[in-house]
C-alpha cells in the first residue's frame, strides 16, 4: 500500500482497512529505519517489516 493515499472516494474506502485509522507518512517509515539502523536493530536479520498502520493485519 502506498504511504500517501490520494484524496478521493477510494482513499476513504481504503482508510477503513487501516487499523490505526489514518494515512501513513514518510516519518513513520523513517522511524522504523532509524530503529533498525541503530542499536535496537542489531539482532534483527532476514525479516520483512510492514509499516502499514495495520492494513495487512
Amino acid at each position: 500500500m502506498p504511504v500517501d493515499i490520494d484524496p478521493g472516494p477510494a482513499a476513504d474506502f481504503l482508510r477503513g482497512f487501516i487499523a490505526l485509522g489514518h494515512d501513513g507518512h514518510a516519518r513513520d517509515v523513517a522511524g522504523m529505519v532509524a530503529c533498525l539502523a541503530g542499536p535496537g536493530g542489531r539482532h534483527v536479520t532476514g525479516n520483512s517489516i510492514l509499516v502499514d498502520g495495520g492494513f495487512a493485519a
